[in-house]
């Protein structure tokens, strides 16, 4: 499967907010390293990048359903069109979801070989992106958030390498990953499934673990939503 390169440097996303969210495609290789592709930047380290969270891969198939429902709701245009790139994204293909994708698979990836590590958490930033308040729940609700790599092998990566399944890593969708700790009621059992999985980022299963200890799910308001003087 072919993919798109994305990289990208930090900027002013608002007055009070920098990001690296606006990513440009790649124009020549580049080296896939620990942490992620060569030039490519993170504004907030505390939630983004790092060996958990090397790579983003957003799925090119979503962007014709984020311009039917602004369509459906009668919404202005984004403020950041609908096409590979915008969601911040490093890799996008065609073809592959997050239904299909599980946490764990190994891809190769050109040189590299990357395997997913946890469903992309969306944040506060995209309402800003593309000009919608709350876009990032509703987002988060739909499934369709796209999912984060590690790197286990680094290597070059051309602009339109191909990424190619090498082994399955579990049974468990990226999109039912999401689903057990963002979309659906306290159940025991698949929390257990989340906290056991070796394959899933270590910030993931600790979600899943305390959500079993305290009984009561996390907090995600600020990261959805912002600070309180933070509007799209």
């Amino acid at each position: 499967m072919r993919i798109s390169l994305f990289t990208g440097s930090q900027a002013a996303l608002s007055p009070q907010v920098a990001s690296a969210i606006a990513k440009q495609p790649a124009t020549a290789p580049l080296w896939c390293g620990s942490t992620g592709l060569q030039g490519d930047q993170q504004a907030d380290t505390r939630h983004h990048g790092g060996v958990e969270r090397a790579l983003h891969h957003y799925p090119a198939d979503h962007y014709l359903f984020w311009h039917s429902w602004q369509q459906s709701l009668g919404l202005p245009d984004p403020a950041t069109p609908w096409l590979p790139g915008a969601f911040g994204e490093n890799l996008s293909t065609l073809g592959l979801t997050e239904e299909q994708v599980h946490v764990g698979d190994l891809f190769r990836l050109g040189e590299a070989l990357v395997q997913v590590s946890q469903p992309r958490s969306p944040c506060f930033k995209l309402n800003l992106r593309f000009g919608y308040p709350n876009f990032s729940l509703t987002m988060q609700l739909s499934g369709r958030c796209g999912w984060l790599l590690r790197v286990l092998e680094e290597g070059w990566v051309a602009p339109d390498a191909e990424l190619t399944l090498v082994d399955r890593g579990s049974t468990l969708s990226v999109k039912r990953c999401a689903d057990i700790l963002y979309n659906q009621p306290r159940v025991e059992q698949d929390l257990r499934l989340l906290a056991e999985l070796s394959t899933l980022s270590p910030n993931w299963r600790k979600h899943a673990s305390d959500w079993l200890e305290r009984g009561t799910p996390a907090n995600w308001r600020h990261r959805l939503l912002g600070p309180e003087d933070i509007s799209a």
